[in-house]
């Protein structure tokens, strides 16, 4: 290995993080995020979501100027360079790179009914054996939108992308694209190994609009001479990793292998398990995208169970119910209660239509309460149980396609600082939980030294990823833990059946 720094950048809606990291320690040297606040989001329409492709350039620029003059770094110090962004979102732009219009992104609901037309009109089998979703909201029926209600922009588009690939053209003035991020656009046929053309003939698309593929990690492109003058880096620098945000996480905790779950529990919540198999499910209840070391010749794909209500849920109950008294007070009390809430259950649906629950969209209930015995810290507990069982919920589905699960890796942060929580989903899924110190632009540094050769493999990239702590379910309690989750999934059943 050769010093000093690789640097990544992950491309939020909200801000745009950008990070150094020491090759040789394999420490976060530096980072910063723009903006301070959260970034705007344009939506002229109900259920419209939009942001100019500029700011996330203007942002990265800023972010990376900082951690420059905080650690003293020059252009020669920058070795390689990755990208994690956020995913789904559409770029369009004509044949001098000029964007064309704002980026529909991940959170625009628009193309929704494009997608539901073409899963309808091709057929559910061949959607899910060939995509291994339905076309959904993502970037191809976004695409559809376009073309159907800005025709004459439609006709000008050179080249379609996602959010990381028009930070890697605005870097490198290339553009190319992976078969990861192409196959959460739902451009890539996992059947035939190459674009989906099935799904560009039906929506009316060319292939030609499809940027050029290149391995995730790899040479994909080279800082260009504009580029270095205007970030103060050095031309040449090669670009060698990018990934959408979710898979890029798993990579940030080492999730590399089948068995494997990567999960974050901010507002909403994420279970990413590695598949060894091309699978899908049949009623499509989770996402599935080519994972960060899909090849050819290796499957390994990402499957995305969300759960819309999560810290969201937890929120509210300490804005509405414990807001005398701080977080971890209040996990605290939620612990004085037995497991199982003394019969309380919550379904925490209460955040819009969830995908697990074949998006249905149900509303938070509370069920069981009795005035004369129950409290508010039945409720806490009740809450978190219900967090806990609708992951689990969703890693049955997963369990159901191939999947086992025996490692859960997520960071230390939102509700996995609660001890209450850790030890639920340890206790129902009986997986040993591993917390970690890690961000998505660290791990997308990371990515950039596996992609250039500089470490060998994710072994030594990660080998310096600091453990935080490691909670094993408790065996003397599973039983609890397994009845009171057949007892909230009873009644979720029974309410999907109404």
């Amino acid at each position: 290995m050769t010093g000093k720094y690789l640097l990544g950048f992950d491309v939020g809606s909200s801000s745009v993080k950008a990070s150094l990291v020491d090759i040789e320690s394999g420490v976060c040297a530096a980072d910063a995020f723009f903006p301070e606040h959260e970034a705007p989001i344009m939506a002229q329409k109900a259920g419209w979501a939009e942001q100019d492709p500029q700011m996330w350039w203007d942002n990265a620029k800023l972010a990376l100027k900082k951690i420059m003059s905080e650690t003293g770094a020059c252009g020669d110090d920058i070795k390689a360079i990755g990208i994690s962004y956020q995913m789904h979102g559409l770029v369009c732009v004509d044949k001098d790179g000029q964007v064309l219009r704002p980026s529909i992104i991940w959170c625009d609901s628009r193309a929704v009914p494009y997608g539901e037309r073409a899963f309808n009109e091709l057929g559910s089998e061949q959607c899910l054996s060939h995509l291994l979703n339905s076309p959904g909201n993502f970037t191809a029926a976004k695409l559809a939108w376009v073309k159907e209600n800005e025709p004459e922009l439609f006709g000008r588009i050179y080249k379609v992308m996602l959010p990381g690939d028009y930070i890697a053209m605005r870097l490198s003035g290339e553009i190319n694209t992976t078969i990861s991020g192409l196959s959460e656009g739902m451009f890539w046929d996992f059947k035939e190994k190459r674009p989906a053309k099935f799904l560009l003939d039906y929506f009316g698309f060319s292939e030609s609009q499809i940027a050029d593929i290149v391995p995730t990690f790899s040479i994909q492109c080279e800082v260009s001479k504009a580029a270095a003058e205007e970030l103060g880096l050095k031309e040449g620098t090669p670009i060698s990793y990018r990934a959408g945000d979710q898979p890029n996480n798993a990579l940030s905790l080492n999730v590399f292998n089948p068995g494997e779950i990567a999960s974050t529990a901010g507002t909403s919540g994420v279970v990413y398990g590695v598949l060894g198999d091309v699978n899908y499910d049949p009623k499509s209840r989770v996402n599935i995208f080519a994972h960060v070391n899909y090849t050819d010749s290796l499957n390994r794909l990402g499957v995305l169970g969300i759960c819309n209500g999560t810290g969201i849920l937890n929120a509210w109950i300490h804005r509405n119910i414990t807001s005398d008294i701080s977080y971890a007070e209040m996990n605290d009390l939620g612990a004085t209660v037995p497991i199982g809430s003394d019969g309380v259950l919550i379904l925490p649906f209460g955040n819009g239509a969830e995908r697990i629950l074949e998006n249905k969209e149900m509303g938070c209930s509370i069920h069981g309460l009795n005035f004369n015995r129950h409290n508010k810290a039945h409720v806490v507990r009740a809450a978190q149980e219900g967090i806990v069982f609708s992951f689990c919920y969703g890693m049955e589905v997963m369990k159901q396609m191939g999947m086992e699960i025996n490692k859960i890796h997520a960071g230390k942060a939102n509700m996995f600082l609660s001890p209450l929580f850790r030890d639920t989903l340890a206790g129902v899924s009986g997986a040993t939980i591993e917390l970690f110190e890690t961000d998505g632009a660290a791990g997308a540094a990371k990515g950039a030294g596996m992609g250039c050769g500089i470490y060998k493999d994710n072994v030594e990239a990660f080998s310096s990823l600091k453990k935080l702590m490691v909670i094993e379910p408790d065996s003397s309690k599973r039983n609890e833990y397994l009845s009171a989750y057949a007892r909230w999934k009873e009644k979720l059943n029974t309410l999907l059946s109404l």
